[in-house]
C-alpha cells in the first residue's frame, strides 16, 4: 500500500510539471492553430496560423482550474488594444495534449542578464519589464512584457530540443517577423543550478551569451 502510494504521488508530481495541449478554431475557411503551455501554475495560449505562417495573438498569466474550466489572471495579451481582456477564461474539454517530451531546460525564464568580455552583467528581475522564456516538454515561447503597464513587446515559439550541451528551437510563430518561421536556430547551453547560459547568435545573426534565471514562484 505505501509503494502505491507512493507511486501515485509520484504521477501526480509529474502530471503537474507540465504539458502542452493543442486545438484548432475556425472562422469561415481561415483555420487557427492554437497552442497552450502549462505548468502547475502558468499558461500561455498562442493562435496563429501554418499556411501561410501568421501570428494572431498570445496571451498568459498565472491560473486557476476548475473541472474543465481554466481561469487566467493575464501577465501579458498582445490583442489587449483590441480585445481589453485582462483576464482570460478556458473550456479545456476540446484541448488535445501533445506527446511529453521531458527536457532538462524546461521551466520559466527570465532573461537576467548578458556575459561581455569584462564579466557577467545582470539586470533585475523584479522589475515590470521583462523577457521570460517558458520550456515546457519540448516546446518553448519567449514572450517580453510589462507587468505595471500591460506593454506587449514581442513573442515568438515553436520546438526546441536540449541535450549534451547543445540546444536547438525550430520556430513556428514569430510575431514580429512571419518571415522567420521555419528557422531552425543552434546554441550552446550550459546550466548551473538556477541559471541557464545561452550562447550562439540570434535570429538576425548578432552575436549573444545571454544568461537565463528561473522564475521564483509566485
Amino acid at each position: 500500500m505505501k509503494t502505491s502510494g507512493f507511486l501515485l504521488t509520484l504521477f501526480m508530481a509529474l502530471q503537474l510539471q507540465g504539458q502542452v495541449f493543442e486545438f484548432e478554431s475556425s472562422e469561415g475557411n481561415q483555420v487557427y492553430n492554437h497552442r497552450i503551455l502549462m505548468d502547475d501554475s502558468y499558461i500561455i495560449e498562442t493562435i496563429y496560423e501554418s499556411n501561410p505562417p501568421v501570428f494572431i495573438l498570445t496571451r498568459g498569466g498565472y491560473y486557476q482550474k476548475q473541472g474543465k474550466t481554466v481561469f487566467a489572471s493575464l501577465e501579458f495579451n498582445s490583442n489587449f488594444e483590441k480585445d481589453q481582456f485582462k483576464t482570460f477564461q478556458w473550456d479545456s474539454s476540446n484541448w488535445k495534449a501533445k506527446n511529453k517530451q521531458r527536457q532538462v531546460l524546461d521551466g520559466k525564464w527570465l532573461m537576467a542578464g548578458r556575459v561581455k568580455a569584462e564579466g557577467e552583467q545582470r539586470r533585475d528581475i523584479t522589475r515590470s519589464r521583462k523577457t521570460m522564456k517558458f520550456l515546457i516538454d519540448g516546446c518553448f515561447q519567449w514572450t517580453a512584457f510589462n507587468t505595471e503597464t500591460f506593454q506587449f513587446f514581442g513573442s515568438g515559439g515553436g520546438e526546441y530540443t536540449a541535450e549534451n550541451g547543445a540546444y536547438v528551437e525550430q520556430i513556428e510563430y514569430f510575431s514580429r517577423d512571419n518571415s522567420r518561421v521555419g528557422a531552425k536556430l543552434s546554441f550552446e547551453y550550459l546550466r548551473k543550478e538556477k541559471d541557464w547560459y545561452h550562447k550562439g547568435f540570434s535570429s538576425k545573426g548578432a552575436s549573444l551569451h545571454e544568461i537565463w534565471t528561473l522564475r521564483p514562484s509566485q
